[in-house]
């Protein structure tokens, strides 16, 4: 009996170590991937360092504070969720929403650009960044139901608003999965740049690249981790099964050279719509969310045809 005891004993111990483990490492994918990005402190520090790296991006930020965008919020899930409106006397109305740990100054070159053909511009902060409350990302999913709200606080704004949601990786992403939601007829179409087409495959893959545990356990531990504690299944935020719901045209744009959203996933994404309703342009040199730095002439040539084709 005393042995059989030891034996239990130890073989609870090691259960008891498995869980402990289990739980760590799910919560520790968790802090690394999905705790949230960004307090407003940490946004000053980023666009600092932009400002330090590149003299474009101290003209971009700069271009920012001459505008001087009216600071709006909406609640949304129990948070409250803070965007910053540059507004034209015109119908026309781009959502940019940012990407993964970005900051929404940093989606100033799109606004620049869509601001010159008349477009006013909500530049949102996503819950887990910035301004925005939320203790974690959203990873476009949770982010679809606020975009829907960020929608109707355009539409009250402004009736007859035409809208345009525009989003960069992430916010892309995030941008994919709202169309699959009701929406009203204000919003017209969408674009998307270097999104990804789920969640679990994303992190699959950068757990992959990152380290040298086996990804497919680490992956299987971490969703397990955030169903339970975050009600969020990862493999069920699906930018590709929201887009096959879409009646909306989108166009699709990628870099040829992305490691980080891998390339291949543009065309999982675009293959969801009919080849009436869709175009693309992938950027052959063009690194992860740096398509229109690479070529700015022949992106702004591809949205302005897809804007004069869906849109206008």
């Amino acid at each position: 009996m005393e042995i059989l005891s030891i034996v239990i004993l130890i073989f609870m111990s090691l259960i008891l170590v498995w869980l402990f483990a289990y739980l760590m490492i799910g919560l520790i994918c968790f802090k690394v991937s999905l705790a949230r990005k960004g307090t407003i402190k940490e946004g000053i520090k980023k666009s600092r360092r932009a400002k330090r790296k590149s003299k474009r991006q101290i003209e971009d930020y700069t271009w920012w504070d001459k505008l001087n965008p009216q600071e709006v919020w909406i609640e949304n899930d129990g948070l409250k969720l803070y965007g910053h409106f540059v507004e034209r006397d015109s119908c026309k109305v781009a959502l940019l929403v940012h990407g993964y740990g970005s900051y929404w100054k940093e989606m100033s070159d799109y606004a620049q650009f869509l601001t010159k053909r008349g477009f006013s511009v909500l530049a949102i902060e996503c819950r887990g960044h910035g301004k925005s409350e939320g203790d974690m990302v959203g990873m476009g999913w949770l982010d679809r139901k606020d975009i829907l709200k960020w929608i109707d606080f355009l539409v009250e704004k402004r009736r007859d608003a035409k809208i345009l949601l525009f989003g960069v990786s992430m916010g892309a992403s995030a941008v994919c999965m709202t169309l699959g939601e009701k929406l009203p007829s204000n919003v017209v179409c969408a674009i998307e740049d270097c999104g990804y087409d789920n969640v679990y495959k994303q992190f699959s893959y950068v757990y992959h690249r990152a380290t040298l545990l086996p990804p497919t356990l680490l992956m299987k531990i971490f969703n397990s981790y955030t169903k339970r504690a975050k009600n969020f299944n990862m493999k069920e935020a699906d930018a590709v099964k929201q887009l096959k719901k879409s009646t909306l045209p989108v166009l699709f744009i990628h870099g040829g050279k992305d490691n980080f959203v891998p390339t291949e996933m543009v065309f999982s994404l675009a293959d969801a719509l009919p080849p009436t309703r869709k175009e693309m342009y992938v950027c052959e040199d063009a690194q992860h969310a740096k398509s229109y730095q690479t070529d700015p002439i022949t992106y702004e040539r591809k949205v302005d045809h897809f804007l004069n084709r869906f849109f206008y």
